[in-house]
C-alpha cells in the first residue's frame, strides 16, 4: 500500500494537513532536546521529511523504512536503509535519538518496537513519536472527524489511492491511548514520558528518554 502511494505521498500530506505536518515535525524535533550534531534515526522515514528537517537543525540523520517504494521517492541526502523496524540493522547503544512519524498505528504490537528503540539508543538518548490524536474540544473533534473521515479519503482517491486513504483514517482506532503507550514505554525502560498536544489535539508528540 505504501509503495503505491509513495509518488504523491508528500503532496497529499501537505494538502490534507494544510501544511501543519511541517510544524508538527519541527515541534517533535524540539522535544528531543538534543544538541546539534547528535545522530538521529528516523524510523518509517517514508520520503525523508523528518530527515530533511533534522538536517536543517544540524543533526546527523539517517532513515529506515520497510517500503522500497517510499525510499525510491525520497528527497533527502540522508542515508536511507530498507529494513524492518523490529529488527533494526544497527548496533546496541549506537544513536542519540529516534524520531518516528505517523507509524505507530501500523504495528500489530508496540512493546517489541519500543524495546528495539531502547536497545539502539545510547544512555541519555531520547525519542519523539509523532502521531495523530483526538481533540478534547467537542467542536474541534467533530470537525476533525469530518475532515479525517470524509475529506481525506476523498482527497486521497482523487490524487492517489482510495484504498490507502480510507485505511489511514481508520487506523486511528488501532492507536492505544496515551496512558497505555506510557505504560508500554515504561516497561521497555524509558523515563520522562510526556505527551504534547499539537494544534488543539489534532496531533500529538510523545517523548521519552533512556536512563
Amino acid at each position: 500500500m505504501f509503495d503505491r502511494i509513495a509518488p504523491r505521498y508528500d503532496l497529499v500530506n501537505r494538502l490534507m494537513t494544510f501544511r501543519l505536518d511541517v510544524k508538527w515535525r519541527r515541534k517533535s524535533i524540539q522535544s528531543l532536546g538534543l544538541p546539534s550534531k547528535s545522530t538521529i534515526l528516523d524510523i518509517a522515514c517514508g520520503t525523508g521529511d523528518f530527515c530533511r528537517d533534522l538536517q536543517k537543525e544540524k543533526f546527523n540523520s539517517f532513515g529506515i523504512d520497510l517500503s522500497k517504494g517510499m525510499l525510491s521517492s525520497a528527497r533527502t541526502s540522508s542515508p536511507l536503509v530498507n529494513a524492518d523496524a523490529l529488527t533494526l540493522p544497527i548496533g546496541n547503544s549506537s544513536v542519540d535519538g529516534v524520531t518516528c512519524g505517523f507509524a505507530l498505528r501500523n504495528f500489530t504490537s508496540l512493546p517489541p518496537f519500543f524495546k528495539e528503540l531502547e536497545r539502539v539508543l545510547r544512555s541519555g538518548g531520547r525519542i519523539a513519536l509523532l502521531e495523530v490524536d483526538q481533540p478534547s474540544n467537542k467542536i474541534l473533534r467533530f470537525g476533525h472527524k469530518i475532515h479525517f473521515g470524509k475529506i481525506v479519503p476523498l482527497l486521497g482517491s482523487l490524487l492517489s489511492d482510495s484504498t490507502a486513504y480510507s485505511y489511514l483514517p481508520e487506523s486511528v482506532s488501532y492507536l492505544p491511548i496515551f496512558e497505555d503507550l506510557a505504560d508500554m514505554l515504561s516497561a521497555s525502560g524509558f523515563i520522562e514520558i510526556k505527551k504534547e498536544k499539537l494544534t488543539g489535539g489534532v496531533a500529538q508528540v510523545i517523548s521519552a528518554a533512556k536512563p
